[in-house]
């Protein structure tokens, strides 16, 4: 019922072309844990990927790639449990933008959206 974006059209077609597979757990409590999360439904964390060679090339930094999938202008947080010392904005071959620091929040990392667009975030680990 509703819009595509209140149906939820976009999270149903990701959940029937790449089902989740259940695996078993070390231990029945293990706590529940995401390495990432997104605080807006219109955004779609779409790839996880090690820096490549246009990029950082170290194993410390992965590349984070999202989208606006819902043709919104939309300011979303980007959140993750892992050990980030910088972020930044990079174009589609890894490489950094001039201007494209990013602050690391208490909220996680801002990141605005305009309809459709496709951001790519270098992150890098602390050691």
């Amino acid at each position: 019922a509703g819009s595509f974006q209140e149906a939820g059209v976009i999270q149903q077609a990701y959940n029937l072309n790449f089902p989740l597979h259940v695996v078993p757990a070390s231990c029945a409590q293990c706590p529940a844990w995401s390495a990432f999360s997104v605080s807006s439904p219109a955004i779609v964390l779409e790839a996880v990927k090690q820096a490549g060679a246009g990029a950082e090339d170290r194993a410390e930094a992965v590349v984070v790639r999202l989208y606006e999938a819902h043709g919104s202008t939309v300011t979303a947080w980007l959140q993750t449990s892992l050990p980030v010392k910088e972020a930044m904005l990079c174009d589609l071959l890894e490489r950094p933008l001039a201007q494209g620091h990013l602050p690391l929040e208490q909220q996680g990392l801002r990141l605005s959206f305009t309809p459709f667009r496709v951001l790519s975030v270098l992150l890098v680990w602390s050691h």
